[in-house]
């Protein structure tokens, strides 16, 4: 007699071999659900600009799925050789390691000019040397009226909390040339900010930030940003 809600269901399937092949893969269909469902974020914000919309997710293999419809593109400023290694350190931490889609460094994209629906990022941007090429960038292959949605790390809520904040010239020497990368925080994060010093970079692009969070609806280590092309 069935058991269980899968063998009840079996039960009409007349053919033996069927009806255990049937089982199986509902088993696993269910068991791969829950995996996804337990690891997967909700973020009100996330859902309240990009649900519809197609777009690319930087550095996508870590921290959490938010259930987002994007291309997952290889976290970048890490080499190719160090990359299991710094998926597995993520996975210590977030239990959760997404497919990558493109092996791509983040600041130089596969795409043509005013592609995408939206970037998204989380807890990514602190890990370029050169952020200000990075996001003008992300801003390259976003589709008018699109969104750069940004999830960054806020100084007093995370290991960083002792160091020194990164300012607005210093990103701009380090994007001209005159400040070269030493590697010192290679895999780990090149720029410590809290919300105001986004915002400020922000207005120094020309960028128009729609939205802003100084504490994010999901980890709650960090903050948001949203930018609207």
């Amino acid at each position: 007699m069935p058991k269980n809600i899968i063998d009840k269901l079996a039960w009409f399937i007349p053919i033996k071999s069927l009806r255990n092949k049937f089982k199986i893969n509902m088993k696993k269909h269910i068991i791969n659900n829950y995996k996804y469902i337990k690891k997967t974020a909700n973020s009100e914000i996330v859902n309240k600009y990009l649900t519809g919309l197609k777009g690319i997710e930087i550095g996508g293999a870590s921290y959490a799925d938010y259930g987002i419809d994007a291309i997952n593109i290889d976290r970048v400023n890490i080499s190719l050789d160090s990359n299991n290694a710094y998926y597995l350190e993520q996975n210590k931490h977030s239990s959760f390691i997404q497919d990558i889609d493109i092996i791509s460094n983040g600041d130089d994209l596969p795409f043509k000019d005013n592609t995408v629906d939206f970037v998204f990022t989380s807890h990514v941007l602190e890990h370029f040397f050169d952020p200000i090429k990075a996001l003008k960038e992300w801003y390259r292959v976003t589709k008018k009226d699109g969104y750069i949605f940004m999830i960054i790390p806020h100084k007093e809520r995370t290991f960083d909390k002792d160091r020194e904040r990164t300012t607005l010239n210093e990103l701009i020497r380090r994007h001209d040339g005159t400040i070269k990368s030493k590697n010192q925080y290679d895999d780990m994060h090149h720029s410590v900010w809290i919300t105001e010093d986004i915002l400020e970079l922000c207005k120094y692009l020309n960028f128009n930030v729609v939205e802003y969070h100084d504490m994010d609806d999901c980890r709650k280590d960090g903050f948001i940003i949203v930018i609207q092309k």
